[in-house]
């Protein structure tokens, strides 16, 4: 069976939340077990109420707001550090938390360790897209500065990502870039073009804005500062567009008897671009799959988020982003 971690301290939602996703994930995954990290009397009561549980008592937990490597640093019984401690050991295969980003960054990227070779761990999403297979995107967040060498092992881990998690064969990589011709961008984004352009990852050329949701390419690549700002960018104009249909839906008796029509529709976006199909965004370049769901996630997203990170660790997905890489080396 695989065996994953789920830390249920630390996001902006009460522990049964998530407890109620694994749950979900254990139903749905009949060779799924799941080891949870937390407080003893929220972990163990459901670890006896479930066959295939465990609990990972901890007695702290590191907040949103506290300081990332100050707190990992300090606080070495606390959820995040104890369950990537879990992980290192051989206890879980995987790690699913949707706690404070920061936190989950730094315990995973020295609790569990890089895997050799890979300069950057780099976080990266699913979009969705029309063909239905979704974007892998990287990086969103972890590194807001990269050289061109660190590109080149984005697009190598994002295309294992791909291949593994999303079912793609022989991904078409892109980089994010503010034109698709090859002379397009700054003096930075020129250099990480020539790298990829040089190596053998499956690169197809510059993507524009408007692909990452296009489905144009199977990976788009970027730097970390880049990454972050497209991704609130989506995620701002989507919240923008769900909050002015619901004021028409309000306002007007006849944009209620669309929507009423549209609801299916409606709620299939709505599932799209809150994300929850895939439960959040992977950490790449470690030695054991890390899923970050969101802060305010749901029990939906920790399912799926569960459950990929279990997919993950069955399709091989570290091997495969060592072997891709070692190749390059």
């Amino acid at each position: 069976m695989t065996t994953i971690c789920v830390d249920v301290m630390g996001s902006d939602k009460e522990p049964p939340v998530l407890l109620e996703g694994v749950a979900k994930a254990l139903e749905k995954d009949s060779d799924l077990k799941v080891l949870l990290a937390g407080a003893a009397d929220v972990v163990e009561p459901f670890a006896k109420d479930h066959d295939r549980a465990s609990a990972l008592a901890t007695t702290e937990v590191i907040s949103m707001s506290e300081h990332p490597t100050n707190a990992v640093r300090h606080k070495k019984d606390a959820s995040i550090v104890r369950a990537c401690g879990a992980v290192k050991a051989g206890e879980a295969d995987g790690l699913f938390s949707a706690g404070s980003t920061g936190a989950v960054l730094t315990a995973a990227t020295f609790g569990i360790g890089r895997i050799k070779g890979i300069k950057r761990p780099a976080l990266t999403l699913a979009t969705p897209s029309p063909t239905g297979s979704g974007t892998v995107f990287l990086d969103v967040g972890a590194n807001a500065d990269v050289k061109p060498e660190v590109i080149v092992q984005f697009a190598q881990m994002g295309r294992a990502y791909s291949e593994v998690v999303m079912g793609v064969e022989d991904p078409k990589v892109g980089l994010l870039c503010n034109g698709s011709e090859d002379t397009k961008g700054s003096m930075l984004a020129i250099s990480y073009h020539e790298a990829l352009a040089n190596a053998n990852c499956g690169f197809a050329g510059n993507a524009e804005g408007t692909d990452l949701l296009a489905g144009t390419f199977d990976v788009i690549v970027t730097d970390g500062f880049t990454g972050n700002v497209a991704l609130k960018s989506i995620e701002g104009t989507a919240k923008f567009f769900l909050k002015t249909l619901k004021t028409s839906v309000a306002n007007s008796k006849r944009s209620a008897m669309g929507a009423y029509l549209l609801s299916p529709t409606l709620k299939g976006l709505k599932s799209d671009l809150s994300g929850d199909d895939y439960g959040g965004a992977v950490l790449l370049g470690l030695k054991a799959p890390v899923v970050k769901g969101h802060g305010n996630t749901s029990s939906d997203a920790v399912c799926a988020g569960t459950l990929m990170c279990a997919r993950a660790v069955r399709g091989n997905l570290c091997g495969k982003i060592a072997a891709a890489c070692a190749e390059e080396a």
